[in-house]
């Protein structure tokens, strides 16, 4: 990957079939569960559709023709707050180590905070390290249990931030 080649761009409907093989693809490389997980989500091959409403946006990480990764805000489902999730945030190892995580979080954090959005939550994996850094570098803190329900009930490490900052 070229770093002047690199985009973050909002997605668009060409990027659907890209980003969902790209998201299936780091999470098997990771061993994430199928099952109770954002493999199984049924958004992964409509995400342009997914994302094309308010207060809801997901961006994508463009290489030349090639996705290779991107990630999401949109409200916490199920939840009676005004709490934002980071939804389906991942890279491919060639996007990995180049400060495209730091990036992306800096186009969703705004995007939350524009929209509005009082904290912001996340769910990961326990051996999810390089994102777990990530994630605490920009201000999440670690929480004792889930908020809302996304149906990801294989994810067992919980974060939120303060938008407020």
């Amino acid at each position: 990957m070229s770093e002047s080649a690199l985009i973050i761009r909002e997605i668009q409907k060409k990027d659907d079939p890209k980003i969902a093989q790209t998201i299936r693809d780091v999470l098997i490389e990771m061993g994430v569960p199928k099952v109770g997980t954002a493999y199984e989500d049924v958004s992964l091959d409509h995400m342009t559709e997914t994302y094309n409403h308010p207060r809801m946006k997901y961006f994508v990480v463009e290489d030349g023709s090639k996705i290779v990764g991107g990630a999401g805000i949109a409200a916490l489902a199920n939840y009676e707050g005004n709490i934002c999730e980071l939804q389906k945030m991942y890279f491919l190892p060639e996007a990995r180590g180049r400060g495209v995580g730091t990036q992306m979080m800096q186009y969703c954090l705004s995007f939350a905070k524009e929209s509005g959005f009082e904290k912001c939550y996340l769910e990961t994996m326990p051996y999810m390290d390089d994102a777990r850094k990530l994630y605490t570098r920009v201000g999440f803190e670690f929480i004792d249990e889930p908020m809302g329900d996304t149906g990801h009930y294989s994810c067992n490490v919980w974060m939120l931030k303060d938008l407020k900052d």
